[in-house]
């Protein structure tokens, strides 16, 4: 896949609004990581000094926080394309480049859709649980995962009509 030659961002309503949830992704990346610097502060200043008592939510919203940051990130590397790529080849014509693209694209886009459909029942056996010391509800961290295959497929949507615009027009 490449660095978003094939596809055309901006052009139409859809790629428009994949642009603008990347925005959105991008700042709700930047709020959680923000975020996660509080409860992991707390951790090490708890741990090293005797300045502030020891607090147990600490530890699981730091985890629910870097999953959610994670998937966030790996959310925008689909959108951009170079999450899932591994430079083998040799520069190739733009007809041969978006057919190569193509298959890592739809690869990319089974695999969302295995995420969307099976990290549903992931969230679906979470819904009415909640965690043990700080009592959040597990479908907030579960639903990362059904949420990161929709956009993933929006995303990798738009990859896959930019390839085979490439391939018909061969124009990058």
């Amino acid at each position: 896949m490449s660095n978003g030659s094939s596809q055309a961002p901006g052009r139409s309503l859809f790629g428009r609004f994949n642009g603008l949830l990347a925005r959105i992704l991008c700042v709700l990346l930047a709020i959680a990581v923000g975020i996660l610097v509080i409860p992991v502060s707390l951790q090490v200043f708890s741990r090293f000094t005797a300045l502030i008592p020891h607090y147990i939510w600490t530890e699981e919203m730091a985890r629910f926080l870097l999953v959610w940051m994670i998937m966030l990130g790996a959310m925008l590397g689909v959108r951009e394309g170079n999450h899932f790529v591994v430079d083998v080849w040799p520069d190739l014509p733009p007809r041969a480049q978006a057919a190569l693209d193509l298959f890592g694209n739809l690869c990319v886009g089974i695999f969302a859709g295995v995420l969307l459909v099976w990290g549903w029942e992931f969230t679906d056996f979470a819904w009415y649980r909640i965690s043990e010391l700080a009592e959040l509800p597990l479908w907030t961290i579960h639903i990362a995962w059904p949420v990161s295959g929709a956009v993933w497929l929006l995303f990798v949507a738009q990859r896959i009509a930019g390839n085979l615009r490439t391939l018909v027009t061969g124009q990058a």
